[in-house]
């Protein structure tokens, strides 16, 4: 552990802020994306959330920024060869985490969908823990270079919280098509529900590979 964090960032330390930033965007945008939907739910598509809405949307480009700043560094300044490929494929999946709550967001915006009043506790339920678990995925992350004792417990509050998303969905699901909406409305929801889980499903992915670079560097 010691030595990967020596042969990383003792010969950047631009490198390590971009790495920490990126973790930071994580973060930003979980709890940016939480406060929109929240307000999404009382206003709809109103000024209120166009304006969270772009700012989710600068975060999501502030993290491409960083993601190819730190791609250039790596290779511009040939550091850590052995670690090179894994620390790349973790930054693309990790942007990845950052495009898809922006993308969530957008289509709220563009779709506007009516969303009743009754599943309303139940969909910000569902966004809190998809929310929590990108942020222990940036936690996670973040530990890898720093402590691996603690890359396995963020994990398994990743795959706990992705589990708990997942019966969080499926109960609403359930819910929304026992009701008496049309088809249609009940088709919209159920996409918007799954666009929604997506998120954790990312983020679990992205602690699946975290984890083999954790084995890597241990063998």
């Amino acid at each position: 552990m010691f030595r990967l964090k020596f042969a990383l960032f003792s010969h950047s330390k631009e490198l390590e802020q971009k790495i920490d930033d990126l973790h930071d965007k994580i973060i930003e945008i979980s709890m940016v994306f939480k406060k929109a939907v929240h307000l999404f739910l009382q206003e709809k598509r109103s000024t209120n959330y166009r304006r969270l809405s772009k700012e989710i949307k600068t975060i999501e480009h502030d993290a491409d920024v960083l993601r190819r700043g730190i791609e250039s560094s790596l290779y511009a300044h040939n550091l850590i060869p052995e670690f090179r490929g894994d620390v790349l494929e973790l930054v693309e999946n990790l942007d990845k985490v950052i495009n898809e709550f922006d993308e969530v967001a957008h289509h709220f915006y563009l779709e506007n969908p009516d969303v009743p009043e009754v599943y309303h506790k139940q969909l910000e339920e569902l966004v809190a823990q998809v929310c929590e678990c990108a942020e222990n995925l940036a936690f996670a992350s973040r530990a890898f270079f720093r402590d691996f004792s603690a890359v396995r417990n963020y994990s398994k509050k990743v795959y706990l919280l992705e589990h708990e998303s997942d019966k969080t969905t499926a109960k609403l699901k359930e819910e929304i098509f026992a009701s008496d909406l049309e088809l249609a409305h009940k088709l919209q929801l159920k996409t918007f529900l799954t666009d929604v889980s997506d998120i954790a499903d990312l983020a679990e992915n992205c602690i699946d590979q975290l984890l083999i670079y954790v084995i890597k560097r241990d063998i």
